[in-house]
């Protein structure tokens, strides 16, 4: 009876999706290209989107070999609970969880692939559709981005409940998040560096030195950020929401098999599952009615689709929780009022996934606010350009600190009615329904980058200004959608990473339980923050997403120094550039983003993955425990901060372009674009990324904790109390200088190798 649920629900869910994906990009691809110089512009884009692409999985390929080798040799091959069977595993393969990780890698790759060059072709399409009418053009760029919405969800939903259906353990599934988040991580920091290196260099050379307008075919770095566009916010975003979607599901999953009610522990492992599937046929409904009403209002029909995917998915998830709950017999459970109760927590499930979803929309309406060039914060942010750089940067900054408390309190009121509904079992079901609808959101973020090079490839092909004026409808449309989607999708990944604690903790036994039909009692948790080792383990996972943002906009700031470098030698090399009688050299320009983006990922995916290792074998489980909720809390700062204020900054330059304030060519406008050259790594880069971060960090504690549980029980190599003592010995101390020698050594060691490996690359 099991399986066969699993895969009508999730299996056919997922299937139809991928088959709703290769319809919307039949419908695109049918679609008139426009005229040659369209098509050569859009060319020069798919070649250079699917020349990083190319770069960049061959990489990984590499990279999830060795991971998949290390997880099938070294880690422990007994995926049952407690610490006990893992101690007394025998030494085999863990082939369940390595296959599971390869799969997962895959299906993140498939999904970025199949978004990605769909996406690349509809941009030239989505512009000639604006020659026809602002219908036309928004039909063209939504469906295109639907192809990666449906894509994530499609192959997320296939691959879980496969796996699920084959090994009914939810721990193997594991390895299929694990998988998935290898890929965010690269896909995301890769494609946001390589962004915003094309950005920055472009707007601090072509708009600020030249005067160049937007987009304009004689800037070198244009197709490059057009390229940047794709790789970092289609394949990029699908492939960090993959991630959390999957990391949500598995999460609730392997707390539902510590918090069923005996007698229907199948039915609370599957419900996740249930959810997601409904969730996604909630979404393709509503990507079907957009299509039926249609709207010339772009914004309103990205809306419309989100309205109507969540209160169908409110409907339907109903509809299934009263199915299940009327498929339960009685005779499976002690007594009557045990099958009363698991009944009513199915419920109270239910009312726990609407809450997450609801939360997630209020925590996009709230990006929304404080990004949107017709509200009060980003035309405070316009206005304080008037009183020069400095003071823009200020009021940006400020504005995203205060965009922080909104989204914490939604986050916060999520998790405590959730917990009131159902404990900690009712958290990971809010992150789930938070999640639950992706297949909107994902392709409401991907049309944003269709229309950004929509507008571009119009202006580029001549196809005049009214046509233009379409395309920038459309487009500021789309950067009102990337803004909600991305606090969307930081709100979702904390919340699915909060679940991902949860579920660490109770894997690993640092919290005892006492339960009572499938509801905690009594909570007890050895991570005690007046212990300085878990204390320890808090402050370096503070540290960590601190250090991770500004690896990367140093990345993005480094390499932006070199694209402005190469732009000012095109110009003054060859003057026939601006003068437009000649093309200027894209492929250089191009190689430099590439290059500068595989090269500097190479430190902050070190840091993700051996960070928590690092942490669990020196000070123990408690400590990775307590190093992970310091990395959540911090990380939530940081990435709606450096979102909103990076989207603020954006759009309050693009309202003084539109002929406020003074307009284009001012000292204003200067100004501001000084802000938005902040702003760029900031939204784009470094706080989407942070998402990828905490989810990578939550899962390699989980996948490795069997290892870290077998050292020292657990309690990590350094006991500080018996070193204390040691140390009050002549040889004590001299042991310890030397470990802190060694430790120095093996870090300059480790430093020198990273900025080898960068000299070669």
């Amino acid at each position: 009876m099991a399986i066969p649920i699993i895969w009508i629900v999730a299996l056919i869910a997922g299937i139809i999706s991928i088959g709703a994906a290769v319809y919307f990009a039949y419908l695109v691809m049918k679609e008139d290209r426009g005229n040659d110089k369209m098509i050569e512009v859009s060319g020069h884009i798919e070649k250079g989107a699917k020349h990083f692409l190319w770069i960049q999985y061959s990489i990984l390929s590499i990279i999830v070999v060795i991971l998949f080798v290390i997880i099938l040799l070294f880690l422990p091959s007994d995926l049952t609970h407690g610490v006990v069977p893992i101690l007394a595993r025998p030494i085999d393969l863990n082939w369940e969880q390595a296959l599971a990780y390869i799969l997962g890698s895959a299906a993140s790759m498939f999904a970025g692939w199949l978004g990605l060059s769909v996406g690349v072709k509809a941009n030239t399409r989505a512009a000639q559709g604006c020659t026809v009418g602002i219908k036309k053009g928004f039909d063209i760029a939504f469906f295109g981005g639907a192809v990666m919405g449906l894509a994530v969800t499609g192959s997320a939903l296939i691959g879980v409940s496969v796996l699920y259906s084959i090994f009914q353990n939810p721990l193997v599934i594991l390895g299929f998040s694990f998988g998935a988040s290898t890929i965010a991580l690269f896909m995301k920091c890769g494609g946001g560096i390589f962004t915003k290196t094309a950005d920055v260099g472009a707007d601090l050379v072509g708009k600020a030195e030249f005067n160049l307008p937007e987009d304009d075919i004689r800037n070198p770095a244009t197709i490059a950020d057009n390229v940047g566009d794709n790789v970092g916010d289609i394949a990029g975003m699908g492939s960090d929401l993959f991630d959390s979607y999957v990391a949500s599901i598995v999460a609730s999953m392997i707390l539902a098999s510590f918090f069923a009610v005996a007698g229907a522990e199948f039915e609370f492992v599957l419900l996740p599952i249930v959810f997601s599937s409904v969730g996604l046929f909630a979404s393709l409904m509503g990507i079907f009615l957009i299509k039926w009403f249609g709207s010339d209002n772009p914004g309103k029909s990205l809306n419309l689709g989100t309205y109507l995917s969540t209160v169908m998915f409110a409907g339907l998830a109903a509809l299934f929780v009263w199915f299940m709950t009327m498929g339960m017999n009685v005779g499976d459970f002690a007594n009557q009022t045990e099958f009363d109760i698991a009944k009513w927590r199915m419920w109270k499930g239910f009312i726990a996934v609407v809450l997450g979803l609801l939360s997630g929309i209020i925590i996009g309406w709230t990006s929304d606010y404080y990004t949107r060039d017709d509200k009060k914060p980003t035309r405070s942010i316009a206005e304080a350009a008037k009183e020069g750089h400095a003071v823009v940067i200020l009021s940006g900054f400020a504005y995203g600190l205060i965009s922080v408390v909104l989204p914490a309190a939604g986050i916060i009121a999520a998790m405590a009615l959730s917990y009131l509904l159902d404990g900690i079992f009712g958290i990971s079901l809010a992150a789930v329904g938070m999640l639950s609808i992706v297949a909107t959101i994902v392709s409401n973020d991907a049309y944003g980058p269709i229309v950004d090079n929509a507008r571009a490839i119009a202006e580029q092909g001549g196809l005049g200004d009214d046509v233009i004026r379409t395309a920038d409808h459309l487009d500021s449309a789309g950067n009102t959608a990337k803004a909600i989607t991305k606090g969307f999708a930081i709100g979702a990944a904390n919340l699915a990473v909060v679940a991902l604690l949860f579920s660490f903790a109770a894997e690993a036994g640092i919290v005892q339980f006492e339960i009572t039909d499938g509801i905690i009692t009594k909570l007890t948790s050895t991570v005690d923050f007046l212990n300085v080792k878990v204390l320890i383990g808090a402050f370096i996972g503070v540290v960590v997403p601190a250090l991770f943002s500004a690896l990367l906009i140093l990345s993005v700031q480094k390499n932006a120094a070199k694209m402005v470098e190469e732009i000012r030698r095109q110009f003054k090399e060859n003057p026939k550039i601006l003068e437009g009688t000649e093309p200027a050299d894209f492929k250089s320009t191009i190689d430099i983003a590439t290059k500068g983006a595989l090269r500097e990922l190479i430190l902050p995916s070190i840091i993700s993955m051996s960070a928590p290792v690092l942490v669990g074998i020196f000070f123990g489980v408690a400590a990775l425990g307590a190093f992970l909720a310091g990395a959540i809390l911090s990380g939530f700062v940081f990435a709606i901060f450096m979102s909103n204020s990076g989207g603020a900054w954006d759009n309050a330059k693009k309202w003084i372009e539109d002929g406020n304030l003074g307009g284009k060519g001012t000292e204003v406008h200067k100004a501001a674009i000084t802000g938005d050259t902040v702003g760029d790594p900031f939204k784009d880069t470094s706080g989407p990324s942070i998402n990828t971060l905490l989810v990578v960090m939550s899962l390699t504690a989980s996948i490795f904790m069997g290892l870290l549980l077998l050292v020292n029980g657990g309690d990590g190599l350094l006991d500080l109390g018996s070193l204390m003592e040691k140390i009050n010995t002549p040889s004590g101390l001299g042991i310890l200088i030397g470990i802190l020698v060694g430790i120095a050594a093996v870090a300059t060691g480790f430093i020198f190798l990273v900025k080898w490996i960068r000299k070669k690359k």
